[in-house]
Order: C-alpha cells, then sequence, then structure tokens
C-alpha cells in the first residue's frame, strides 16, 4: 500500500449533534437525529429531515458574532466544524496563514436569498445577502472568520462536492503544491432543497432504509465537516488519525438526476480508488457506501459494488440514516464517520434496513459491529453523474 496524505485533524456539526464525540456516541448507540422541521420554516412539516437544533442566532452567540454581518448557516456551520478540526490538529495562528482550504457547498447562502428576495428591490437592509447566493462566497466566509490565508477555492458538484474536496486536497499535497489543506464542506436546509428533492419526488415520509427492497425515499439533512491534511515532513509528533490513500472520481454523464443502471460512474471512481491505494480488493474492510435510499441510486450503486467486488463484498453499511443526505456536505461527514471507523473497529449499523433488494440482494450491516478495519472505502454520488470514491487507511 501506498503512504497516503497524513489526516491530522477532524470537526463535524450534524443532526446528531456539535462535535466528534457527539457524533460518536450517537453512531455507537444507533440514535439518529431525524425529525421534523422545526427551524426550516416551511409548509412540508410532514417531511423527515436531518435539523440541526439550532437557530442561527444560537450559532452566532456560539461564534461571538455581533452587529449585521453576511455569514449565513451553511458558513456558521462550516465555521464551528472546521474550528474543531484546527483544535483537534493543534494548529496555531501562524499555521493558518499557510493553510490552504477548500470547501465544497451547493446550497451556499441560498437560505438567506430565499428568505429575503421579495425584500431586495423595496428595501436596502437585507441586500448584503445577495453575494452569499454563490457557493464561494461560504468559503470565503469561513477562511476570513479563521484567519485562513493559503491558496482557498470552492467545489460544486453536488452531493459528491466534499469527496471532491478531499481528493483535491490530497492530490495537492501529494504534488507538493500544498503542505497543509483543510478539506471538506458544508450545507444547510433550504425550500430550494426540500421543495426541489420533493418535486422529483424521492424523499420519503418515514425515515430512509437504504438498500432496503422497500425504500421509498431518502431524508434531506444539513451539516459540515473538515479534516486537516498534512504532507509527511508536518507531522512530527502529531497523532495521525488515518491517511487519505486513494480516490477516484468518474462521470457516467447518464442523466441530470439519475444514476445509470450499470452504475458506470460509481464502477469506475471505486475502481480508480483502489488502483491508486495500491491495494488488493480484500484488503477493503468497510464501504461507506452513499445509500441515499432511493429506487434509482441503491440499486445503481449495489450492481457497481458487485461489479467491482464481485462475490467478496466487504462489510457495508449506509449512514445516512442517521443524519439525512447533507448534500455537498455528505462526503465529509461520511469521511469522519470512515475514519472513526478505523478508530474504534466498527461499522456503524445501515438503520432501518428489513428486507434486502430482490435485483442484488445486497446485506448492509444492521447493528453496530466491531471489526478489524485497516481500510474503509467512502462513496459520494452526485446529480449530473459525477461520482467520487476515497479511500481512508489506518496510520501503520
Amino acid at each position: 500500500m501506498k503512504n497516503g496524505v497524513a489526516v491530522t485533524g477532524m470537526g463535524i456539526i450534524s443532526a446528531l449533534g456539535n462535535g466528534v464525540a457527539t457524533n460518536l456516541n450517537a453512531l455507537t448507540n444507533g440514535q439518529d437525529g431525524i425529525t421534523f422541521p422545526e427551524i426550516l420554516q416551511t409548509i412540508h412539516t410532514e417531511l423527515p429531515v436531518g435539523e440541526i437544533k439550532f437557530t442561527n442566532r444560537d450559532l452566532e452567540h456560539k461564534l461571538g458574532l455581533k452587529g449585521k454581518h453576511s455569514i449565513t448557516r451553511a458558513a456558521l456551520f462550516g465555521i464551528l466544524a472546521a474550528s474543531e478540526a484546527i483544535e483537534s490538529s493543534g494548529l496555531s495562528k501562524n499555521e493558518l496563514l499557510t493553510t490552504g482550504f477548500i470547501s465544497g457547498s451547493s446550497v451556499g447562502g441560498m437560505d438567506a436569498t430565499e428568505k429575503y428576495y421579495s425584500e431586495y428591490e423595496g428595501s436596502s437592509s437585507h441586500r448584503r445577502f445577495i453575494p452569499a447566493q454563490h457557493p464561494g462566497f461560504t468559503t470565503n466566509s469561513i477562511s476570513e472568520y479563521l484567519k485562513i490565508k493559503g491558496f482557498t477555492t470552492t467545489i460544486s458538484t453536488a452531493c459528491s462536492s466534499a469527496a471532491n474536496a478531499i481528493m483535491l486536497g490530497a492530490r495537492l499535497i501529494k504534488a507538493g503544491e500544498l503542505d497543509r489543506v483543510i478539506v471538506g464542506g458544508t450545507d444547510c436546509l433550504t425550500k430550494f432543497t426540500l421543495n426541489g428533492f420533493n418535486s422529483l419526488k424521492i424523499l420519503s415520509d418515514k425515515k430512509c432504509k437504504a438498500f432496503d427492497d422497500s425504500r421509498n425515499g431518502l431524508n434531506l439533512g444539513e451539516g459540515a465537516a473538515y479534516l486537516v491534511l498534512e504532507a509527511e515532513h508536518l507531522i512530527g509528533e502529531k497523532k495521525v488519525l488515518g491517511r487519505v490513500t486513494g480516490y477516484g472520481n468518474a462521470n457516467d454523464a447518464y442523466h441530470q438526476t439519475a444514476s445509470s443502471e450499470s452504475g458506470e460512474g460509481a464502477f469506475l471512481a471505486m475502481r480508480d480508488a483502489i488502483e491508486i491505494a495500491g491495494i488488493p480488493l480484500e484488503n477493503i474492510d468497510y464501504i461507506n457506501a452513499h445509500g441515499t435510499a432511493t429506487r434509482n441510486n441503491d440499486l445503481s450503486e449495489s450492481i457497481a459494488i458487485n461489479r467491482i467486488f464481485q462475490s467478496a463484498i466487504p462489510e457495508l453499511s449506509s449512514t445516512k440514516a442517521f443524519t439525512g443526505h447533507t448534500l455537498a456536505a455528505a462526503g465529509a461527514l461520511e469521511a469522519v464517520f470512515s475514519l472513526l471507523s478505523l478508530q474504534q473497529h466498527q461499522v456503524f449499523p445501515n438503520l432501518n434496513f428489513l428486507k434486502p433488494m430482490l435485483e442484488t440482494g445486497l446485506l448492509p450491516v444492521t447493528e453496530l459491529k466491531q471489526l478489524s478495519i485497516k481500510n474503509v472505502m467512502s462513496n459520494s454520488f452526485g446529480f449530473g453523474g459525477n461520482c467520487t470514491s476515497l479511500i481512508f487507511s489506518k496510520n501503520e
């Protein structure tokens, strides 16, 4: 196995709570964060979501923000999660001056622009939020608050955004372009996304059940997570939480919102990640699947997994029933969960599963399972067919 890029810090906020320890506690106890909308003002109060039960005012208070500013909900999440990652890694203020920042987002500040849209023409009081519509504004809000001064960019490739941010960060370090970079993503619930996914008829009115034969849709969620990636010469005595050893990205160019019937994009992404990691198939111990619980995605992903692993499929589960599908942030949340699996030697359960799909018979892990884990594959597949697979490995 090739020596991957070191992960020296991580942070997260999700519907399971704020911080890595809180999220781990919920995962190990099988406690999901799926509720009904309370913070998001929507007519769809009957649709389950993975909502973070902090108001924006609560978040502003936590961060010491006062007066008028244009930091929106996704950026507030991002600041909290990235701050934990920085503290976890022990980075100093001086080190942040040369640290890069790559963040994925699809929603950006849309929660604010949709809220104040009708007021813009007649009043100037909320026009400061107009630029926040762009996901890059969210990235800049986070980096400016945290005083991160290195190379900064945004990735917006739908639900693979954060995974692509992690991949890009690892590639830049391997290429010698960066020595240290904070990578991940953030997204919040909005009326636009809830209504949009509902119009596609892929939201479930119950808690989602990935890979189940009777699955009927996903639960949307919100959250943020970030990792600190560092080059070998910077590690010193730091604790290495794991390594990014493999990554692959492909696009099956099949449909705007649907995955291909053969799972071609997912297949190519997983194949390339394994090839870059330089490990045999049988060394993948666990797959943290994309597993959205839609009819199309789960079938396509399971076909791709069967194509790659054939009769020797690793232990597998989707953790989206814990947090909801957090869109651009999903790959980052699940990267943290994958690293926790490595550290705790645990496979977190695929909640709510009852009956395998008739087409593939895929059997996910349904209860917390202790397992010696050295390599985890994490899948993130987005609209437009953008598919990314990451491999996280123990530091050995």
